[in-house]
């Protein structure tokens, strides 16, 4: 098992390729058609409309059923390896929990672009350890909708289950402690709770 002080090591030289890799990038796939079902999808307006409107009832579909059906391949596929190397009961949390979590989801671009960043292939040449800690950072306790994640004025802070926050401004965007992203689709209604859509992974140390 890898000591704390390596994975933080790791985590701040994640950040810093992240960083240097976001100075040099131009973001030029903005357009890029999602692998959300039509109807889940909100642009960023859609988004900030929302945030007057209260939480959506319960979905029929459990949030990691949304995950797998919806094209969140690289998400799954971090939750399927933290359970396999470390047995941390995170799928099972997620397909068949009954416990309401919000779950801050990134796109497989998002996990695409930080694979680039660190010069990697897939979720499984990173260690467990870290990227069970960059999960627990993405979900936060109870069922959080749009009116209670994006603030109307100042940032707001949201707890993570890693123990750690990040804050939400009022135009949607994300301040984590290692970057930034944006919320790009809001309000997707599981059972066990509610998944708003980010454009990148979120780094939890500085």
């Amino acid at each position: 098992m890898k000591t704390l002080n390596y994975i933080q090591t790791k985590l701040s030289m994640l950040v810093i390729v992240m960083t240097t890799s976001f100075m040099l990038c131009s973001c030029e796939n903005e357009t890029q058609e999602s692998t959300l079902d039509q109807g889940a999808k909100m642009n960023l307006h859609e988004t900030l409309i929302s945030m007057r409107n209260g939480a959506p009832a319960p979905g029929m579909n459990s949030i990691g059923e949304i995950a797998i059906s919806s094209g969140f391949n690289e998400l799954v596929s971090a939750l399927v390896y933290v359970d396999t190397e470390l047995n941390a009961g995170l799928v099972n949390l997620f397909v068949n929990g009954k416990d309401q979590y919000t779950v801050f989801a990134p796109t497989d671009e998002a996990f695409m672009n930080l694979y680039t960043a660190l010069g990697v292939t897939s979720i499984e040449e990173l260690p467990a350890e870290l990227v069970r800690d960059v999960l627990l950072y993405h979900v936060t306790q109870g069922r959080r909708a749009a009116n209670s994640v994006v603030p109307q004025n100042s940032p707001r802070e949201i707890e993570t289950l890693l123990g750690v926050s990040f804050y939400v401004n009022p135009n949607a965007s994300i301040t984590a402690i290692g970057n930034t992203a944006n919320i790009s689709a809001a309000n997707i209604s599981a059972s066990n709770g509610i998944i708003h859509v980010v454009d990148a992974v979120l780094l939890p140390i500085e």
